[in-house]
């Protein structure tokens, strides 16, 4: 493969490449690359936020380059102050290890093991010595760390920060130059840390790694980073029906940002989804492929249709009526507005109050909420409409 196709499938759904033109000279070598991304262990499960990152180390695997999964023992018992505005609680050794033995357990789902090494950082954190760890602070000032954001914050809100804390980028940049990483993933809120990488391996004398970094996804609310904590996440050892019907509730705009991120499904098939999107298609439709994928990937296709069979059966078949009219309602133009076919099917009195049904929320098709007051539907859909409880219609578009 070309360096510039590589870099088409690699640039993928990232935020930000650092620095592009350097990748681009290490891919024309045509050599594997040493791929690195960090994870501390400081849960036992993975959630699908966590699995932005292993799809893209997946990627590099298919294009043939080598990856390091390093699990941040050493690194785990000081806590990771990213994003944090007060100092985070170490775990014991004990929760270290059993949080990384789940890890490892969980990350074949997705990665190929022959191409994948699990390394852990207390292996050479370890042999480091109070010796070393002075050396390695000795290569940086305070003030270097305090234009880190969240230090800054916490500096200037008089918030306390511990020394230790000053540690955590250096030690997750050193780990790039024990393993002689050529790349290192992270999330948006690591670039710190993964350029910190870059400056460490230029002082012992190694060409610096590229930096890929990747969006933060959001959870089922659509507004907060996919937490457990927080309760809006999908864990990938969850059950084939509750990652199905959680994925199924995430809104429109969200399916897209997670099929982005998440899919495995080419750029090609994804723009395909969007054309039929907007040429009138019910989003509910490939929001089932889509969770069909990803309950396939973490469990099986036997799963998965399982899951679909069984969502039906219990959102679908119980709210919408067996016996159901069905009318068509006639279109001039390509496509109809949602509120004419509401009107013309005999839902509503007028389009008015057709777009007031769907500003509260009252109106469904095929089993979805409608918001978009200006959606418009291709001549030739057949969908179910409803409006309300009581009212449901199959209409077709002629």
């Amino acid at each position: 493969m070309q360096p510039n196709e590589a870099l088409a499938i690699i640039k993928r759904g990232a935020d930000e490449l650092l620095v592009e033109h350097e990748l681009v000279e290490k891919l024309k070598k045509d050599q594997p690359l040493r791929i690195k991304a960090g994870f501390d262990p400081t849960a036992p499960d993975l959630h699908l936020g966590h699995t932005v990152l292993l799809n893209k180390l997946r990627q590099f695997q298919d294009l043939g380059h080598r990856v390091f999964f390093l699990i941040g023992d050493f690194t785990g018992m000081i806590g990771d102050p990213t994003g944090k505005t007060a100092t985070r609680p170490p775990l014991t050794a004990e929760q270290v290890q059993e949080n990384a033995k789940s890890y490892t357990s969980q990350v074949f789902k997705i990665l190929k093991p022959e191409l994948t090494e699990v390394v852990f950082n207390s292996t050479w954190l370890n042999k480091l010595g109070a010796a070393g760890m002075v050396k390695l602070a000795a290569t940086h000032t305070v003030a270097r760390m305090l234009e880190r954001d969240d230090f800054s914050k916490r500096y200037k809100g008089n918030q306390p920060i511990a020394i230790h804390e000053f540690l955590y980028p250096l030690l997750q940049g050193y780990d790039s130059v024990e393993l002689k990483a050529d790349l290192e993933l992270g999330g948006t809120d690591q670039k710190f840390n993964l350029l910190m990488g870059r400056e460490l391996q230029r002082h012992f004398g190694q060409a610096p790694q590229c930096v890929l970094i990747m969006p933060l996804l959001e959870g089922l609310d659509g507004v907060n980073k996919m937490s457990k904590s927080l309760g809006n996440y999908v864990g990938i050892n969850e059950s084939p029906q509750e990652i199905f019907g959680k994925l199924m509730s995430v809104s429109d705009d969200l399916m897209w940002r997670y099929i982005e991120l998440l899919s495995f499904e080419s750029l090609q098939t994804i723009q395909q989804w969007k054309a039929e999107a907007e040429a009138g298609a019910n989003p509910r439709n490939i929001k089932v492929r889509f969770a069909q994928e990803i309950v396939t990937r973490f469990h099986s296709k036997m799963a998965a249709e399982s899951a679909l069979a069984d969502f039906e059966a219990r959102f679908q078949k119980r709210a919408i009526p067996d016996d159901l009219p069905e009318v068509n309602v006639q279109s001039t133009a390509e496509k109809l507005p949602v509120a004419q076919l509401l009107k013309q099917a005999g839902l509503v009195t007028s389009t008015s109050e057709a777009l007031r049904m769907i500003e509260q929320g009252a109106v469904k098709l095929d089993g979805e909420k409608i918001t978009d007051k200006g959606l418009t539907l291709a001549r030739g859909v057949t969908v179910v409409a409803q409006v309300g409880r009581r009212k449901f219609v199959k209409v077709k578009i002629v």
